[in-house]
């Protein structure tokens, strides 16, 4: 028999696929943030430094307090992701605590998110609902149809045209060239406006923080799932396949299996991460998370489906399959407003902490000011009573808001303004 040479050999199914775009937008650290009205824009996502907020009369400073220990917490992330479509600028913000003792415990990360009104994009979308509708953006940019980045000012960032606020659709291709100018300067107004808050003499400057760093975003791409070899004329229907448009839903809709040996959960999440380990958010509204491992919140997200019943006639084999888990975000609670249910809109990725930790090394490796260095004894000072330092230890952080993105005050009215906060769950470990 003739040796069979590997390079001659190949098969449609198993040869080397391309890699699919799917409906998860990543953040990613992009460089640190010196521009000061980069770190007083709320339109700029970043990772680290103080809040830049977007209602005008700035939050209660107890937004930031840790649950557990009542102090103030670091902010982690700020995020500027305006629904699509909606008159709001929407911003959303998470803390986190890093006190040893706080760690594990339910309110030691909290997330809110921040909306106002915006006057001259509400009329953009009024002149445009007449108009035909124009494809379908990236509902989480603050840019136009065509801006690959859900979480801030990317383009403006790296030096290019400056998006528009708010989520703005790309000009229609009817639209002529007077149109085009009037919404370039127009653009340019909102986003000036944005900058407007700042936190000059403001109690949140006393808060601690990590250096600010730039959120950058990109669009998460997996390998290519291999096709099943099945009989002829057998084909299988995804379920869950709908309103993803062009996105692969492969991974997202795959069931997990039941396993008394191995963590099979943990294993996808470092299998799934591990094709782009820079990641240190995952976004995905009205997505499906990524759960760290089996723990009590995957077991309440993903609930084992009820076994049937075992036949009770004369003697029947029949074979079960294994049960699998598939997501259920019905144990969410409601919003606590509008009592409308909460949806998923991204979680917190493990390298968000090794981000957070290489400021500090950088921070205190350096030939320090006399300013540097008087922040660095005040974050010595804050070792507990074990002489530990602060720091925090979680998998991921699962954060669920409104799905109505709801702008009401106390009593159930509309309001132009609003700060509310919103539900996380913590994975800490395996």
């Amino acid at each position: 028999m003739p040796l069979i040479d590997d390079e001659d050999w190949s098969d449609s199914d198993e040869e080397v696929l391309s890699e699919v775009e799917t409906s998860v937008f990543l953040g990613t650290p992009d460089g640190p943030i010196t521009a000061v009205c980069d770190l007083t824009d709320a339109a700029v996502s970043r990772i680290g430094g103080f809040p830049a907020f977007l209602p005008s009369n700035e939050p209660p400073f107890t937004s930031s307090s840790c649950k557990i220990c009542s102090k103030p917490m670091e902010l982690l992330v700020q995020m500027w992701c305006p629904f699509e479509n909606s008159p709001m600028d929407r911003a959303l913000y998470v803390w986190g605590c890093g006190v040893p003792t706080c760690q594990t415990k339910e309110g030691s990360i909290r997330a809110w998110r921040g909306l106002r009104y915006n006057d001259a994009y509400a009329a953009k979308l009024q002149k445009k609902a007449a108009k035909k509708t124009p494809p379908k953006a990236n509902p989480f940019s603050a840019g136009a149809a065509f801006d690959p980045a859900p979480f801030g000012l990317g383009a403006q960032i790296f030096g290019d045209s400056v998006p528009a606020a708010g989520g703005v659709p790309a000009p229609s291709a009817e639209a002529d060239g007077a149109n085009d100018a009037e919404s370039d300067s127009s653009d340019d107004e909102l986003l000036s406006a944005l900058a407007a808050t700042t936190l000059e003499e403001s109690p949140w400057l006393s808060a601690p923080s990590y250096a600010p760093i730039y959120l950058s975003t990109c669009s998460e791409y997996l390998p290519a799932q291999p096709k099943n070899k099945l009989p002829p004329g057998v084909q299988i229907a995804d379920p869950d396949d709908s309103g993803k448009g062009d996105k692969d839903v492969s991974w997202i809709s795959e069931a997990y299996e039941n396993s008394l040996d191995v963590d099979h959960v943990f294993e996808r999440f470092t299998k799934r991460v591990g094709y782009e380990g820079e990641q240190c958010v995952r976004y995905e509204l009205e997505g499906t998370p990524l759960p760290y491992a089996s723990d009590s919140v995957f077991n309440s997200l993903f609930p084992l489906p009820p076994t049937p019943p075992l036949p009770v006639t004369k003697a029947v084999f029949t074979v079960a399959p294994p049960a699998k888990r598939v997501y259920d975000p019905s144990s969410i609670p409601t919003c606590s407003v509008c009592k409308s249910k909460r949806v998923f809109e991204c979680q917190l990725m493990p390298n968000l902490i090794n981000v957070l930790r290489s400021t500090d090394a950088e921070d205190q490796g350096k030939k320090l000011t006399d300013e540097e260095r008087r922040k660095l004894v005040e974050s010595e000072l804050k070792r507990d009573s074990s002489g530990v330092t602060r720091g925090m230890e979680w998998g991921t952080g699962l954060i669920f808001s409104c799905s109505k993105d709801c702008s009401l005050d106390d009593a159930g009215k509309e309001t132009r303004e609003s700060w509310r906060e919103e539900v996380v769950l913590v994975q800490w470990g395996i």
